[in-house]
């Protein structure tokens, strides 16, 4: 069986590294790859898939592209993005799995303590984390954003009322006393903003590529707990791993391949 991580540009992705370890550990002799699709291909991609194709990790510029492809799961309908592609006899399905990897990833890290978080950026990605902080009790969620009239934070900021959480749109960098940073920035774009760990208590960085990020750098000579983007990746898989596969892995396991992978890019 095949399967593969999608996205635009996707030679970066860590995916490969952590299905490879996957598929070894549960014993199966399948395939992984990861695939340029250009921004606008998904659906003729998908449409020339065969049966020997199981499914698909999907990844920017897709995420959006992808709901559409088959029946989308609460979180896909909640999101109005998906991550995962899964193929069956019964046709294509869509989930997400980002929520739960966002609560993975900050359980793994015993970042569990968290009533007042500052979150960098409103896009689809700080939606998905909305929903992990509302399932995990916290209360106060603060949006730090360039444009505050733009719409991602329209719909970050009903998606905060639905929850019933209390939420605030801040500017980019603004100093805040809180107990988790959360940067859902694309790579690079929280560099210029890594003073705002100054008065946190964690620091989550959704980025691993380049790694080490300006952010978790700064957090780390501060001695703050850091969740990585990996921690992300990682958490996310093993629900993704599961879909796709039927069986599930530890999300140490995952880290592990994904490090070791990084050392052999001399990343990390």
């Amino acid at each position: 069986m095949r399967c593969a991580v999608v996205g635009h540009p996707v030679a970066h992705s860590l995916s490969p590294a952590l299905y490879r370890a996957a598929y070894a550990a549960l014993g199966l002799d399948w395939a992984f790859e990861a695939v340029d699709v250009p921004d606008g291909g998904l659906a003729q991609f998908v449409a020339g898939l065969d049966a020997t194709w199981r499914g698909l990790a999907v990844t920017m510029p897709h995420k959006a592209a992808v709901a559409g492809l088959g029946r989308p799961d609460q979180g896909v309908k909640r999101l109005g993005v998906g991550n995962t592609l899964v193929l069956d006899a019964d046709g294509a399905s869509v989930h997400n799995t980002d929520v739960s990897g966002f609560i993975r990833a900050l359980e793994y890290r015993h970042v569990d303590e968290v009533a007042d978080v500052v979150m960098l950026g409103a896009g689809a990605t700080a939606r998905a984390a909305l929903l992990a902080l509302n399932n995990l009790g916290v209360g106060r969620v603060t949006a730090q954003v360039r444009d505050p009239a733009s719409p991602s934070v329209a719909s970050w900021l009903k998606m905060a009322d639905d929850l019933g959480l209390e939420a605030g749109i801040e500017a980019l960098g603004t100093p805040h006393e809180t107990d988790l940073v959360i940067s859902t920035l694309p790579p690079g774009q929280a560099d210029s903003w890594a003073g705002v760990v100054d008065g946190a208590g964690a620091v989550f960085d959704v980025a691993y590529d380049p790694w080490p990020t300006r952010l978790t750098v700064t957090a780390a000579a501060a001695s703050l707990t850091v969740v990585t983007g990996l921690d992300l990746l990682a958490g996310q898989a093993v629900q993704q791993i599961d879909y796709l596969v039927g069986d599930t892995v530890d999300l140490a396991l995952l880290l592990a391949a994904g490090e070791t992978e990084l050392n052999r890019r001399g990343m990390a």
